[in-house]
């Protein structure tokens, strides 16, 4: 029969594991509303474009002169522009509703591209092209909006690595090496000292600065993004050189399903 005390020290014990918990997803929440953040305005921006757009060819269709095939026209511009619209709204959904918290089968492919979508005019801001290749469909049983977060990560780190532009190239595919799927983020920016490389993982160890809005350099991004790849019984690994540029690679097994059933 267990003592008083020993009851007192299991009670104890269960609630900093339980406020632990509680940390640990603040602060990841904490994070994900960050990078959000981090691209907002561009995101804004870019609606704002898009609206513009529907606007002027909605005017041009509805114009009494205008000939069957230019309405035809018009009209098609304005389906192009609201699938756009949609896409960034959805985009920016799926990075803080809790639903992304779930299990879901997605495709990397897909899920890589809506990432990209959303920072796309925040990257063209900041002079960055993006280049982004895929194999095809590799459906994967994944938490959303963690992925996303970590992709999300990975490309304000590699806008911040290049200030005075670079090119961004993003590649998905499958790895034949224990079937795995393979998102994998490489940039042309400053690079990481090989002083500071072997730590980039461990929390609050940061490889830059604030950019000039104060965001980054808390070193707490990568820490929280090898724990959601390891969630998902992935792994994350890093290659850089000083001045020519960094590589990330994220591995995630497409077999999930069968582990998880």
């Amino acid at each position: 029969m267990e003592s008083p005390e020993t009851k007192t020290q299991d009670g104890k014990l269960a609630r900093l594991v339980e406020e632990n918990r509680w940390l640990r997803e603040q602060l990841m929440l904490q994070n994900r509303l960050a990078g959000v953040g981090a691209i907002a305005s561009s995101v804004a921006h870019e609606f704002n474009n898009v609206l513009m757009v529907i606007l002027n060819y909605s005017k041009l269709a509805l114009k009494p002169t205008a000939k069957p095939e230019q309405k035809n026209i018009a009209l098609e511009k304005v389906v192009q522009g609201c699938t756009k619209a949609a896409g960034l709204v959805n985009s920016m959904l799926g990075m803080t509703r809790n639903s992304g918290r779930q299990l879901q089968m997605i495709d990397l492919g897909q899920l890589t591209a809506q990432v990209v979508t959303l920072c796309e005019k925040d990257l063209q801001k900041h002079r960055i092209k993006v280049e982004l290749t895929q194999s095809g469909p590799i459906p994967t049983l994944v938490m959303p909006a963690l992925l996303e977060q970590v992709l999300l990560n990975l490309l304000i780190n590699a806008r911040q690595a290049m200030p005075q532009g670079g090119i961004l190239r993003l590649g998905v595919r499958t790895n034949p090496e224990g079937n795995m799927g393979e998102i994998r983020v490489a940039d042309t920016g400053t690079g990481i000292a090989p002083e500071k490389l072997g730590h980039i993982f461990e929390p609050f160890s940061s490889t830059k600065k604030p950019d000039e809005e104060g965001r980054g350099g808390s070193g707490l991004g990568l820490s929280l993004c090898r724990q959601i790849i390891e969630a998902h019984h992935g792994r994350i690994r890093v290659e850089s050189t000083v001045g020519k540029g960094t590589i990330f690679t994220i591995k995630i097994p497409i077999n999930i399903a069968k582990q998880a059933a």
